[in-house]
């Protein structure tokens, strides 16, 4: 009992020195901590030229990617833009989160890894052995 009392009152310690919690404080110096940043809600028009263009004003951008759908070819809506250094990731970060690009308003945030397995692209199964129309059923929903 003494153990959790001790580490309570390290926290509560922590949280009145920096008016944050020590996890949150972490989790903000890591989220400046890459020089890759995701980019959302991209309008369809929107190439790897365009978006480049849009955010080399910030520094030096070492690669810009608009994902692409692999069956349809048309954008997916989003992508991802690398900086030379995290210094102009941040600049960007901040300054086109929430900003008018091609007539949309994008959202800018610090790219993560991806965990976990990934998403199936063979549409709504219901659950293990379910779905709609009685076609596949069960594994990879990839044929």
């Amino acid at each position: 009992m003494a153990f959790y009392n001790r580490v309570g009152s390290l926290l509560r310690q922590g949280i009145s020195q920096n008016g944050q919690a020590p996890m949150a404080s972490m989790l903000n110096s890591a989220r400046y901590m890459s020089s890759k940043l995701f980019i959302g809600g991209l309008s369809f028009s929107t190439d790897d030229t365009s978006l480049k263009e849009a955010f080399s004003g910030f520094g030096d951008v070492t690669d810009a990617k608009v994902i692409m759908d692999r069956d349809t070819g048309r954008s997916r809506g989003f992508g991802f833009v690398n900086f030379v250094d995290e210094e102009a990731a941040n600049s960007a970060l901040t300054a086109m989160d929430g900003q008018d690009l091609n007539g949309r308003s994008i959202r800018v945030s610090v790219a993560t890894e991806r965990t976990g397995p990934r998403p199936s692209s063979g549409g709504y199964r219901g659950g293990e052995g379910g779905g709609y129309g009685g076609g596949y059923r069960g594994g990879d929903s990839s044929y």
